[in-house]
């Protein structure tokens, strides 16, 4: 028997001596591949090899990719096969050997190398590939009964509706009888768990045309795959995926943690499954640089995080767990895969924060929805309104999926319809929020340019002479333009540098035989159509005027600093914090600069230190500054960063500075970091879920700042009658007698809220032979209003206390049961708070003995509490 380990090592081994380059495996993430999220399966690294893009580093390659896919994850867990993450074995071929070899090979593994039984090994092939049938036949020996002719739809592979295609072959062990359904046609094609699919062979031979025609391809290629938990499960004698030591010893640290023992419970065991998948999905997507959020590949991340963490609480682990399994994905799996050792504080930080958040919304969002699934039942309704289901999604963090499986377990549904229309109704608000700060820059009296193109000389030059080509003002293209008008002008060439990649565009003045125009922006309107947009400030300019361009000098330098400044910045945040933080947006202009990346976790002052020295360092060594057009590919291959969701085109412009920083970018920068003068970060904060926002200043930015603060401290100095170095005592003593003072008013507090508790208790009613006080009160926070409540509770011995209080134009509310009515008579806070919120249009909850609430109406306050007594003497006669 082989452990995963050594499955893996003996695949390698095997084809290194079939003469394959092992390679090895690449990112979740695949590179430079708009089209997927994630890499899901072993050949989608070697997509622009096999469509002919790109050439391999060798005609034979080998692997064991790291894969994940998410459209059955609702089967992972109740079955014995489903994964998200998984291990895909896999060789390949471009233009070298093709089916004879593959089979050849593929049966040697299985049968001399792993010792399968021959007997038990059965083949599928494509019914009209007469070819592999025979090979399997005749060369490898199988017996004709044990290979099985199957039509398009399961032996024939395809990329897409056109394209390079061809018949596959697979591969399937017989587990025997007593692993099947028993039905006396049970075959290969049976759905049961007998017959199990262990190995892929794709023959890539022929092209498909648009009109559904076939053409052999004059490169024959292959593409295999073998999933390692499933050859692991044959050759360990499992009897799922789940057993084999891939995935059993984290389905033992989850029962460990919940306190259950594996095999007892068949939902207990799924639950199991499910946490022990989830969380080997979660460790390598984290450690290949994902993080989670609402949307693209970290929707997918947060979704199995999340719902691992539910899992753990059907199970009863109430506290984070998911960090822990975590750590013993590390421990399994640091050896083949050495980034998740190295990112192990990052993962770990990822996981625990996550779990957190969702933590802190979890039980809120499942009392909501338990809330409308009673009042759906009231109805006699089976399906949850889709705009309940977004709330849960858009204020609790539920992703939809979560919802479809929470109610899936009651019978009921999502109205998927209405859940859409709330996500568009968002998506809308979104864009017009988009809209209304920063107006669309395309205007339909450009079109009949679209074609044009500006020759853009501002990398070199500051100045040039051009030719007004089109001159636009009033909304309409003219002839000429006069002293006052507003004007967006169309150069032949221009040294402005428009908008974009972050950096805003350039200031400066056109200077014509009988005028002048004041450029106060640049703007591309199409890819290559540059528009100068300002005023005329002197005389008149026409179309077809030469005019003298001149670029605002001392600004474009300012905007430069800071825009090397962010690539400087870039790097050192992914020397501190890992190669994670990447790049999500910028702001470059001249007074300041703005960079958000990717990270989890706000930085400590250590971190923001380390960076912002690491950044001054390279401004201090004086490192020239180079720019250099490359092939794309090229440069991807030498390491070159390019920002993702960014398009480029095969010929990129690549700024490296030193060995320091290398990337794609279009902008303007200076000749040398010392230009720079200084760097300084002014904040850092977060802008969203696992995205950070960093603000810094450069040069003359930064000297202004510096006399800024200064001046600030004079005035500290002048009212504190205090030198700069006595500041932070003296301000220290303040705040030490403002504590004192604040110490003394809170004192003062209690002693009259003791007074108030005396004259509320006057207001004590009987319910049914039990004491209640629900009375209208003024406090200024919640956490007075609790404090108060706390006193009436320890005062009035045995009894029901609801304290309600407006707040800023709403309603507070407090309830508390003594420990006695919970045990005897079944009170509950929290059911009590609720119904009384809801008569103010509020909602809340909280435990047996304290709860709390809040209202939007304040003017039914009195009625709520006169109905509280009624809802307490419902509780007490079962009724409610």
């Amino acid at each position: 028997m082989f452990t995963g380990s050594e499955l893996r090592k003996k695949f390698l081994d095997f084809f290194d001596q079939q003469g394959h380059l092992i390679l090895p495996s690449a990112s979740l993430i695949p590179q430079d591949d708009p089209t997927l999220l994630l890499t899901v399966a072993g050949m989608v690294p070697f997509k622009p090899y096999f469509q002919g893009k790109a050439r391999p580093p060798h005609t034979r390659l080998a692997t064991v990719q790291k894969c994940l896919r998410t459209p059955d994850l609702d089967s992972v867990g109740k079955t014995t096969r489903h994964h998200t993450f998984f291990e895909m074995l896999g060789n390949f071929s471009f233009g070298d050997y093709f089916k004879k070899e593959a089979i050849a090979w593929a049966w040697e593994y299985l049968t001399n190398v792993l010792g399968l039984p021959r007997e038990d090994l059965w083949i599928t092939v494509y019914r009209e590939d007469k070819e592999a049938k025979q090979i399997w036949a005749k060369g490898m020996g199988v017996p004709g009964e044990r290979i099985v002719p199957m039509g398009e739809d399961d032996n024939f592979w395809a990329a897409g509706p056109t394209g390079p295609c061809g018949p596959c072959s697979e591969i399937l062990v017989d587990l025997g009888p007593a692993r099947g359904c028993g039905a006396p046609d049970c075959g290969v094609d049976c759905d049961c768990d007998r017959f199990l699919e262990i190995w892929n062979l794709v023959f890539m031979e022929f092209n498909r045309d648009e009109a559904g025609n076939l053409t052999k391809l004059p490169r024959q290629n292959i593409d295999t795959g073998m999933g390692l938990e499933r050859i692991a499960s044959v050759i360990q004698g499992a009897s799922s995926n789940f057993e084999t030591d891939l995935l059993f010893p984290l389905i033992k640290k989850a029962a460990a943690l919940s306190g259950l023992s594996y095999g007892e419970n068949q939902k207990h065991d799924v639950a199991l499954k499910v946490i022990a998948d989830h969380s080997r999905a979660v460790a390598f997507l984290v450690a290949d640089g994902v993080l989670p959020s609402n949307e693209g590949r970290g929707y997918i991340l947060r979704r199995i995080l999340r719902r691992a963490v539910r899992y753990g609480r059907l199970l009863g682990i109430e506290e984070p767990f998911l960090s822990k399994i975590t750590a013993s994905v590390i421990d399994l799996y640091e050896d083949p895969y050495r980034e998740l050792r190295e990112e192990e504080e990052y993962i770990q930080k990822v996981v625990a924060l996550e779990e957190a958040r969702f933590g802190e919304t979890l039980e809120q969002g499942l009392q909501v929805l338990q809330d409308d699934l009673e009042e759906l039942e009231r109805k006699g309704e089976r399906r949850l309104p889709g705009r309940v289901a977004f709330r849960l999604y858009d204020t609790f963090g539920f992703p939809l999926e979560l919802t479809q499986e929470i109610l899936a377990e009651r019978g009921l549904t999502v109205d998927l319809a209405g859940f859409e229309e709330a996500m568009q109704e968002q998506r809308e608000r979104a864009r017009a929020a988009r809209l209304e700060a920063a107006p669309t820059s395309r205007q339909g009296i450009w079109d009949t340019y679209r074609d044009f193109k500006t020759d853009f000389q501002g990398y070199g030059s500051l100045t040039a002479k051009a030719q007004i080509q089109a001159l636009v003002c009033d909304e309409a293209e003219q002839q000429e333009a006069r002293e006052g008008g507003q004007v967006q002008v169309l150069l032949d060439l221009t040294p402005f540098y428009p908008e974009g990649g972050g950096q805003v565009g350039d200031r400066g003045i056109l200077k014509g035989p009988d005028g002048e125009v004041v450029i106060q922006d640049t703007k591309k309107v199409e890819e290559n159509l540059i528009i100068h947009q300002g005023y005329v400030s002197r005389g008149l300019v026409r179309k077809g005027d030469v005019v003298l361009a001149q670029v605002n000098e001392k600004r474009r330098l300012a905007t430069a600093r800071n825009h090397t400044a962010t690539h400087l910045l870039h790097q050192a945040l992914r020397s501190v914090l890992g190669e994670h933080a990447q790049q999500t947006g910028s702001l470059v202009e001249p007074t300041r600069l703005r960079f958000d990346f990717s990270h989890f976790a706000p930085l400590s002052q250590d971190e923001l230190r380390a960076v912002e020295d690491l950044v001054n360092q390279k401004i201090i060594e004086n490192i020239a500054v180079r720019t250099c057009e490359t092939g794309r590919e090229e440069a991807l291959a030498e390491g070159v960063i390019a920002l993702f969701g960014e398009k480029y085109g095969d010929i990129v412009r690549v700024v490296g500075i030193g060995d320091f920083s290398k990337e794609f970018c279009g902008g303007t920068h200076v000749r040398r970091t010392s230009e720079l003068g200084f760097f300084k970060i002014l904040t850092e904060s977060g802008i969203g879920t696992g995205i950070r926002r960093i603000e810094a200043l450069t040069g003359e930015g930064l000297l202004a700042y510096w006399r800024e603060q200064d001046a600030l401290i004079g005035k500290a100095v002048a009212f504190l009658k205090a030198t700069p170095e006595a500041l932070p005592g003296r301000i220290e003593q303040l705040l030490r007698e403002v504590r004192e003072k604040e110490k003394e008013l809170e004192q003062l507090r209690q002693k009259m809220m003791r007074f108030e508790v005396d004259a509320l208790l006057n207001h004590v009613v009987d319910v049914d032979g039990i004491k209640v006080l629900a009375v209208k009160v003024q406090a200024p926070d919640m956490e007075s209003l609790r404090s108060l409540g706390d006193l009436l509770k320890h005062r009035i011995g045995s009894g029901v206390i609801i304290l309600g209080s407006p707040l800023n134009g709403k309603v507070g509310f407090v309830s508390f049961v003594t420990n006695d009515l919970v045990t005897r008579e079944g009170l509950h806070a929290g059911n009590i708070i609720r119904e009384v919120a809801r008569i103010v249009n509020g909602g809340g909850g909280g435990k047996p003995e304290m709860a709390q609430a809040g209202g939007k109406n304040p003017t039914r306050l009195d009625e709520a509490l006169r109905q509280g007594k009624e809802i307490i003497r419902h509780q007490l006669t079962g009724k409610c």
